[in-house]
Order: C-alpha cells, then structure tokens, then sequence
C-alpha cells in the first residue's frame, strides 16, 4: 500500500505458465475480497494494481509494458472507472516504449547486471538480503519441505508423485532465487537423463 491508500500486488515470473492473464483476474478478486470481508463498502474498493515482473514477452510483440483496464467495447475512450490496473512488465522488450529508469530496472531483472542508479540501489539490497542469515533458513527450511514432500512421494512408489515433486520443487527455486534452469536442477540432483524433459516440461 501506498500513502494514497493505493494496493499493489507484484510479483516476479521467472517462467511462462500461460495462466497470467486469469490469475490477475484472480489476485484482483482476492484484494478487494479481502476488503469486503472486513465490512467496507463497495465504493470504498481501492484503487488496485496487480503487476507482473516477466522473464519472458506474455504476448510476444516487443513491448517493455503492456498495461490492461477496462474500457468499452464499442467506444473505447470510455473507461469502466474501477480502479482496477493490470500490468506485465517484459525484461527481454525491445521497444523504446519506457522511460530510462524502468529500462534500467527491467534490464537488471534480465542481466542481473545494475547499470542505472536505481538498479545499483536495487542490487545492494538484493544482495544484503541473499545473506541474510534469517532469510536463507527460511528459504532453506522450504527447501527442505519440499525435499521431504519428494522423499515420501519416492516412498510410495509413485512415478508420478516423484516428477511432480522434483518439477514444483524446481520452478520454486527458479522463481525464488533467480537461478537459471541448469543450476536449478544440479541443486535437486537431478540426472542428466532426465534434464532435457524437466527443461522442455518448464517450456510448457
């Protein structure tokens, strides 16, 4: 939230899951569900923006940003007024299309190398925060959950159980920590005749 009272929802998508668009109209309805829940009334809904950070171009023309609201099919100078703003930010665009200091951020999410002022702030507290002791064992201990899940999933027998684990496991590191595919699955161990599949089931 912000000093307008403003909610923001962003989150990082290191993989494409073709499911974003729905899952906006999802966050967007857990927002205000959660407002309403508390006794608001519908006129008090706030303004909202649910923003999407992608390693990826969602709708594949080049664009930086591509940012949604609801407006008139049939005349569409005419807004809904909702308050409602969906936003997918692309690190790989190629258009001139943003201003020089969300290119530098977008080209930092997609190097990890800050060239511009904000990126070089941005990196010094992503880089406190990766050692952050507190952090990691938190991160870790979730790790280990998911190793445990895998474990007893190994257990039962099931083949199934085993890919599911070792996949959810493996887009949880990617999304989570920035670690490319590679590194992702020599962390789980997972053999190298299996890693063409996992590569091509992320693809997916």
């Amino acid at each position: 939230e912000d000093e307008n009272n403003t909610v923001y929802d962003i989150e990082i998508q290191a993989i494409n899951t073709k499911e974003l668009p729905k899952r906006s109209r999802f966050y967007h309805g857990m927002i205000d569900l959660n407002l309403i829940n508390k006794g608001a009334h519908y006129s008090e809904l706030r303004k909202c923006y649910v923003i999407f950070i992608c390693m990826f171009d969602p709708f594949k023309t080049g664009r930086h940003i591509y940012t949604f609201e609801h407006r008139c099919k049939e005349d569409p100078s005419i807004t809904l007024g909702d308050e409602s703003t969906t936003i997918f930010l692309n690190a790989k665009g190629k258009m001139n299309d943003v201003d020089d200091e969300l290119h530098g951020f977008l080209s930092y999410v997609a190097s990890g190398m800050p060239e511009s002022d904000f990126a070089l702030e941005l990196d010094k507290n992503v880089q406190e925060i990766k050692s952050n002791e507190k952090w990691r064992l938190e991160y870790m201990t979730l790790l280990m959950r998911d190793q445990e899940n895998l474990r007893q999933g190994i257990e039962k027998g099931r083949k199934e159980g085993l890919e599911e684990g070792l996949f959810s496991s493996l887009k949880n590191l990617i999304a989570n920590t920035g670690m490319s595919i590679e590194q992702a699955m020599s962390v789980l161990a997972i053999p190298d005749s299996d890693r063409a599949k996992y590569a091509e089931m992320l693809k997916g």
